[in-house]
Formats: structure tokens, C-alpha cells, sequence
């Protein structure tokens, strides 16, 4: 049979691992109910499994039994957001304020499925396989703490090619692979802005220093600078996610805390945005009498997909699923990934998965909605097409 017709004989046992996961949702690093349930997943299979230190990691190598060739890297995030689940499905979070809104729980049942389909094959397979079960991803830096960990020498030796997956709950029609070579995904860096005036009475805001007014302004003209301050054919984004003051109407709080997301291609671009973002709030905090205390912190780099590695994802999916299941993707998106820490060392690609229930993908909720929907049908062929990816590669490694 093939890996194809392997994991579809999987495919029950995929959904009924996702539907577990995606009831008990863990968020951060530190991940113990999902860690057991991948352990148990795993039981059985024959791999070398370590844990990690710092986080609830799952690193497991197989070894192939088909000659001394190369490595390959398979990786699925295990983490879920913190967002109260409104989805509707009869198998929802069972955790407040927790929910699997970004498909991690189609990610890691689908590299449990890459395991099985592959440790089924290992005589056949010339060099070895790294599974890279991630906790953090979402903002944690998880795929940076598992580097520091060693993941990539968990063989015993430099991995030589890293894949990973991602399912989106719109976007797509549900089934398309798509990817693209180069930029695929935004860097990211985090905004916090802290405003310090001096509370007083609402009645009396002359006796006060507002920080609410010079709090807004720095908003308001940070969009503006954006269109302002880049060219047109400079594609940055920076979006103010949390604004907190004050506790009642007629109370001047002493400060005034705003939240940024900043998402860029360009080094050069990013160190502009930055520079910008602590002028324009300086100069607004001088203007209004207020003090500002600016954190401004680098997060995840572009998630750039090797040339070589885009062509071989491309060729891969065309020969497995057929020409219509691959779809280009016309231009980079501004999400970000942690992956792209293991790309940034590692050759290699990132692909998309559709997975929006329903027949209008443009319409489905985003990724990260609490009305998020994922259809685990997809999951059978998201298994096998990551075990195709390293069954090949080792192949081509070894040639």
C-alpha cells in the first residue's frame, strides 16, 4: 500500500486523537495533559524519545533501516490560544478560556499520523526522522527554546531538511496544499507603551496630567505614519491589540498601557517601524506633558521557504494528490510562524493546508476566532503528506 492508502486506514484514529486534544487545550510552554496524551500516541512505535527541560516537549527519532543517510525534521505545535471556544462543535473546549483556535490539534495528530505511517515503513527508509512536538508557539518562543535544547542534533547529527504543516480554518478551499518560494510569512516584534501622567479628578483635568489623550494620539498617529512614513511597495502592518486605563469615568487614571503587533519583510523596514514607533511616542509624551516607557521587543523572523524545498513540496503534492490540490500563493502573508527559527538554520519549507468546513472558505472564520471551525477531514492527508515529504527527501539524500 501506499503512504497515501496508509493513512487513510489511519484516518479514525487521527480524528479521534484530534477531538481529544481539541477538548483539553493547554496554552504556553508548559503543556502536561497533551504531552501524555502524544506519549501515548506514540507508545509502541519503536522511537527515541526525549523530553524537554524547559517545556513540555516531545522530540522523537526513528531510526530508518535502509542505510546510513540523512535527517529529516518534521514538526507540529502542540499549544492552543487563550480564547473561549464559540465554535459550536460538539467536541468544544471543555477548558475556559482556552481553545485550539489556530488547528495545533490537527498539527499534532497529523505528525502522530506522519509517525505511525513511517515507523510502519522504516526498513525502506535510508537515513532517520526527527518528530518536533512544540509546545509555545503561539508568542512563546517554543521552536527557539527546543533549538537551544539540541532539537535539530536529536539523530545524533545536523538534521539536513525540516517540514511543516499548517491548517487554516478559511482562506483556502479545504484540501488545497499551497505555498510559495521565499518570504512566506511576516516577522513579528511586540509593542508596549506605558503612558505615566498623573491621576486626578474628571471634573478637573486642568489640576491633572491626562495620560488617556496622549495614549490615543500615539495610536492614531502610528497608523498614520505607517502610510506615511513607508512606500507603497514596503508591505508592513502594526495593529494595537490591548488598550487598558483608567477604572471609572470620572477618575484621570496615572497611566494608560497599549499593546502593538508590528509585521514586516524587510530588515531594513523593521528597524524603521521601530525607530518611528519610539519618535512618534517620545514626541507625544513631550508634547503632553506625560512620561512614556516603550518596550519594543523582536519576536519571530520572516519564515523564508528554500527554493529547493518549495520545488520538492510542490513536486511531492502534484505526484501524490494530483496538479489540482496544489494552488500557488500569489504573495507573502502577514501572519508569522516560530518555525521559521528552525528555516533560518535548516533547509527546507512551510505549507498550507485548507481545512475550512463549509463551501465558502472567504467567508469561514479566521484562524484564532473563537468561532474557528476545522474540518479533520483533511487530517488523513496532512499524515501523509509530511511522511511522503521525509520518505523522499531521505531517498534523495541518500541517491
Amino acid at each position: 500500500m501506499s503512504l497515501r492508502a496508509d493513512a487513510a486506514a489511519l484516518h479514525p484514529e487521527l480524528v479521534a486523537l484530534r477531538r481529544d486534544l481539541h477538548r483539553k487545550p493547554e496554552v504556553g510552554l508548559d503543556l502536561p495533559r497533551t504531552q501524555e496524551t502524544v506519549l501515548g500516541a506514540l507508545d509502541g512505535l519503536g522511537l527515541e524519545i526525549s523530553l524537554g527541560r524547559s517545556l513540555s516537549s516531545v522530540t522523537a527519532v526513528l531510526r530508518g533501516g535502509g542505510g546510513p543517510g540523512g535527517t529529516v525534521l518534521l514538526r507540529g505545535d502542540m499549544d492552543a490560544l487563550p480564547v473561549t471556544e464559540a465554535s459550536g462543535e460538539e467536541f468544544s473546549s471543555r477548558i475556559e478560556g482556552a481553545m485550539h483556535a489556530c488547528g495545533h490539534d490537527l498539527h499534532t495528530a497529523g505528525l502522530v499520523g506522519a509517525a505511525r505511517l513511517l515507523a510502519a515503513q522504516r526498513d525502506r527508509l535510508t537515513g532517520d526522522v526527527v518528530f518536533m512536538f512544540q509546545p509555545g508557539e503561539e508568542g512563546w518562543n517554543g521552536a527557539g527554546y527546543m533549538l537551544e535544547e539540541g532539537v535539530l542534533t536529536a539523530a545524533g547529527r545536523e538534521v539536513d531538511a525540516a517540514y511543516g504543516l499548517h491548517v487554516s480554518s478559511s482562506q483556502f478551499a479545504r484540501g488545497t496544499f499551497t505555498c510559495r518560494p521565499g518570504p512566506l510569512m511576516a516577522a513579528s516584534d511586540a509593542v508596549k507603551v506605558r503612558v505615566a501622567g498623573a491621576g486626578g479628578h474628571g471634573s478637573a483635568p486642568e489640576r491633572s496630567r491626562d495620560p488617556i489623550p496622549a495614549a490615543c494620539e500615539m495610536v492614531s498617529t502610528l497608523q498614520t505614519r505607517m502610510t506615511r512614513g513607508l512606500g507603497a511597495f514596503e508591505p508592513a502592518v502594526l495593529t494595537v491589540g490591548s488598550f487598558h486605563a483608567g477604572t471609572k469615568r470620572n477618575i484621570i487614571p496615572d497611566d494608560a498601557v497599549f499593546e502593538a503587533t508590528v509585521r514586516s519583510f524587510d530588515p531594513e523596514v523593521r528597524e524603521r517601524i521601530r525607530a518611528e514607533v519610539i519618535r512618534v511616542c517620545e514626541g507625544i509624551a513631550m508634547a503632553h506633558g506625560v512620561e512614556v516607557e516603550i518596550s519594543y521587543e523582536a519576536e519571530y523572523p520572516v519564515t523564508v521557504n528554500h527554493d529547493d524545498g518549495h520545488e520538492f513540496v510542490v513536486d511531492t503534492v502534484r505526484e501524490v494528490f494530483g496538479e489540482e490540490r496544489f494552488s500557488l500563493l500569489p504573495t507573502p502573508m502577514t501572519g508569522s510562524e516560530d518555525f521559521s527559527r528552525v528555516l533560518a538554520k535548516v533547509p527546507g519549507a512551510f505549507v498550507f493546508l485548507g481545512a475550512a468546513k463549509g463551501d465558502d472558505p472567504a467567508t469561514a472564520p479566521d484562524n484564532h476566532s473563537p468561532r474557528a471551525a476545522f474540518d479533520d477531514a483533511i487530517l488523513a492527508d496532512g499524515a501523509a503528506l509530511l511522511a511522503e515529504l521525509a520518505s523522499r527527501r531521505l531517498a534523495l539524500l541518500a541517491a
